[in-house]
């Protein structure tokens, strides 16, 4: 088989355990691309205020949601994979996890094993930003180093993508119309300032936040959906993050009156902690406890079948 296909997204603990949450938050926050900061600094941060504290909340929220089939976001990874497979017979589809298992390692061991000349790599991420897209690059370019290596080919951010748009916008009005929701809000995963590539005002299209700008824009018409606003979820201390903050635009929310508000994460394309937990479970109570009535989920695109196809249709050649 000469050509692969590899789908990639952030990763998962392998069981909800506090052992296990530790063993993945220091591989995945060991990074130097998601802690952008000095090495000592990063050590310190990550040593000293982190993992001492973080994987038993982490683990708790991991066990909230925990499925008899095991992580969400690794089973909605896997039909993704089994889906984009049945889409492009003839090619090699695997997927991996930037941090955790499957690995990037394992899946280059399987092409190899193949004989497989060309993948190309797909990060899961609709919008840009270094701390996955070009983790996961990097990783990879670094698996191939010294090796004879197969071509690879990168596939690019695909918020624009029709299939993840019209997916997308047919579970947010879904949802909305289930909850006759007063306001839409576009929670984002969230990115520190440092980070934040862009200079300028407005941002230049390479920008996150400008993607994530444009991304809210997209699925609000898709959805016919007018009322909505757009915000930042899932920051760490230790560091100033881009705002504002998903919780506390919800609090506002209620606050001047909405009861009914409808939550897309269309950073997120498989259902995982950060929308299950995050969102469905932790923000919700938020929002009750600010005087709302009701916070609604939008549903990830996972493996709707408008997003497979437009992105089976992308990868039908390298």
């Amino acid at each position: 088989m000469s050509r692969g296909i590899l789908l990639v997204n952030v990763g998962t603990p392998d069981d909800p355990s506090v052992p296990s949450v530790r063993r993945y938050l220091r591989e995945f926050l060991g990074d130097p691309q998601v802690l952008n900061m000095p090495a000592p600094l990063r050590w310190l941060l990550l040593n000293a205020v982190i993992l001492p504290f973080r994987p038993k909340r982490s683990a708790h929220a991991y066990q909230r949601i925990w499925t008899e089939g095991g992580s969400p976001l690794l089973l909605h990874s896997r039909a993704q994979t089994e889906a984009v497979a049945r889409a492009l017979p003839g090619v090699m589809v695997r997927l991996a996890m930037r941090y955790g298992r499957p690995s990037l390692e394992d899946a280059l061991g399987e092409f190899d094993a193949a004989g497989v000349e060309h993948v190309t790599v797909v990060p899961m991420f609709p919008q840009y930003a270094g701390a996955t897209v070009d983790s996961v690059v990097g990783r990879w370019n670094t698996l191939l180093t010294g090796r004879e290596a197969p071509a690879t080919t990168v596939f690019p951010p695909f918020h624009a993508l029709d299939g993840f748009v019209q997916a997308s916008g047919a579970l947010i009005r879904e949802t909305v119309d289930a909850i006759s929701a007063d306001h839409v809000l576009f929670s984002f995963h969230g990115l520190p300032v440092a980070h934040h590539t862009c200079e300028s005002d407005p941002c230049v299209p390479e920008c996150y936040r400008s993607q994530c700008v444009t991304t809210m824009r997209l699925l609000s018409a898709a959805a016919g959906v007018s009322d909505s606003s757009m915000a930042f979820q899932s920051r760490l201390r230790g560091q100033k993050w881009i705002r504002p903050f998903t919780d506390e635009v919800l609090v506002s929310l209620a606050q001047r009156g909405v009861r009914r508000v409808a939550v897309a994460c269309p950073s997120f394309v498989a259902d995982c902690l950060e929308t299950l937990e995050e969102i469905a479970l932790t923000a919700a109570a938020t929002f009750r406890s600010a005087g709302g009535e009701q916070l609604a989920l939008v549903p990830a695109v996972n493996a709707h079948p408008d997003f497979i196809g437009a992105l089976a249709r992308e990868l039908a050649s390298p």
